[in-house]
């Protein structure tokens, strides 16, 4: 009996590193099961999540089952949303904030973010994102960064994080050492840098640094490749990187969170298993497996890490993951009405070039290029704040109508040629239109006329008084 009291308490420990994802809006029994056999909890996406009451079911049901359960979500403040991404987010976004660059709004911002998630019983967010959009082709930071200021990052990630903190909901500082001088997304691909670490620790680390100054609760990794540190691990995989960088010199004491080891820069090639293990091993505390695990899945990687990690190490992580569980004040509370911040607030971040003019007649129209995998599918800009759109998507052409100014809204739009194509020739057709990107606007200034830096439902409602303030009446 003895040593069969030992496996299980060893399994025990192996789940207690895992954050698995499900489908569904209701807690699946095989779930309930592992949570009362002690995994560490699980990470909520949109398809969990129907209504705010829902939600709180849903997490009280998780609470039931492991009640240190770690409960943890995506909600960014801005483009990247999981509580609203049926509607779009009410909140600005990171670099709406970082180029307000006042840091006691920032910090007021992520409280609203941290009273919302705390009624709803989540534990943990994942966000800040810390890092700083040093190259403007990035295809997965872009608005989600507060700016290309390591020093603005800096301040802006360790207001949020005071603020989020301060309503119990833990932060976790993302992607650590910095994702933002990437052209590729690790999602799809392992991104590599060619950063030496002098450059890294007077840009990237900034933010890290203030953000462990500041007293985050959890760091997430990052699956990107800096073979001028370490040659042959990503940064999830590296004792170098989070061991001697994060731990060593930034001093960081807490929990290390991977980023979701089914993306492809961690788990394509050698599989989620192994994956798992290399994190453990390089310093790695709790892992984030995914959006939509299984049974099977889960009880493979325990297995795994069982057989290979120093029961040591797991206790140790476990240990540091378990202090994400803690439930937050204000659980089974009722939510926080979705906040109503200043519009005109907003609108002083955009970027708008001199001499645009806007007619009283015009015509919205949305080009639909899609999103990238952290922001999901969700509804963005003028649309998703109530205004009647055009929606074009790539081979349409844009609609024209003598009489009529045209108003184009893409996100990114020098990144994809039909978007440019659209733009040019909608233009060519309007000598009267007017271009706008939500999203980070980089090269040709004729693909931005208006920049708002953000594209939730929130900045889609400050674009919409944008344009009614330049003409003094709504468009027709």
């Amino acid at each position: 009996m003895a040593a069969l009291g030992r496996v299980m308490a060893s399994r025990s420990d192996a789940l207690a590193v895992l954050l698995p994802g499900f489908e569904g809006p209701e807690l699946p029994g095989w779930l309930r099961e592992r949570l009362a056999d002690g995994l560490a909890g699980v990470c909520l996406f949109a398809t969990n999540i129907a209504s705010p009451a829902q939600l709180r079911e849903l997490t009280a049901a998780i609470r039931a089952a492991n009640p240190r359960a770690v409960i943890a979500v995506d909600e960014e403040g801005g483009d990247v949303t999981r509580l609203h991404q049926a509607t779009g987010s009410p909140y600005p976004g990171n670099a709406i904030l970082g180029r307000l660059d006042d840091v006691a709004y920032t910090r007021e911002v992520a409280g609203v973010v941290g009273a919302e998630l705390a009624a709803a019983g989540v534990t943990l967010d994942f966000a800040p994102d810390a890092d700083v959009n040093s190259d403007e082709r990035n295809p997965v930071i872009g608005v989600r960064s507060f700016g290309a200021d390591p020093e603005l990052v800096s301040r802006h990630t360790a207001a949020w994080i005071q603020g989020l903190q301060a309503t119990g909901v833990a932060a976790s500082a993302k992607h650590f050492p910095g994702h933002g001088d990437t052209a590729s997304d690790s999602h799809l691909a392992m991104p590599v840098v060619e950063l030496p670490l002098e450059i890294l620790r007077t840009r990237e680390l900034l933010p890290f640094a203030a953000a462990v100054a500041a007293g985050t609760r959890s760091v997430m990794t990052s699956h990107i490749l800096l073979p001028r540190i370490d040659p042959e691990n990503v940064a999830t995989f590296s004792p170098r990187i989070l061991g001697e960088l994060l731990r060593g010199e930034l001093g960081f004491a807490g929990a290390i969170v991977t980023d979701a080891l089914d993306m492809r820069g961690a788990s394509g090639e050698i599989g989620m298993a192994a994956a798992a293990v290399r994190a453990l091993r390089a310093g790695a505390d709790l892992l984030c497996l995914g959006t939509a695990n299984t049974a099977a899945q889960v009880d493979e990687l325990a297995e795994a890490v069982l057989a290979a990690v120093d029961a040591g190490r797991l206790a140790e992580a476990g240990a540091r993951s378990a202090e994400l569980g803690a439930p937050a004040p204000g659980v089974g509370t009722a939510a926080r009405s979705a906040p109503d911040f200043d519009l005109d607030r907003t609108i002083g971040a955009f970027d708008v070039a001199d001499g645009v003019a806007i007619r009283p007649r015009r015509r919205l129209v949305q080009l639909e290029t899609g999103s990238n995998i952290a922001v999901g599918v969700a509804p963005w800009g003028p649309a998703a704040a109530g205004a009647d759109v055009v929606h074009v998507r790539d081979g349409e052409p844009v609609p024209v109508e003598p009489g009529i100014q045209t108003v184009v809204i893409g996100r990114d739009n020098h990144r994809r040629e039909w978007t440019r194509t659209a733009i040019a020739a909608g233009r060519a057709r309007d000598p009267s239109a007017v271009i706008v990107d939500m999203g980070w606007p980089a090269g040709d200034r004729a693909l931005a006329d208006v920049a708002t830096f953000g594209a939730s439902a929130h900045a889609g409602a400050a674009l919409r008084r944008l344009l009614d303030q330049r003409t003094g009446a709504p468009a027709a």
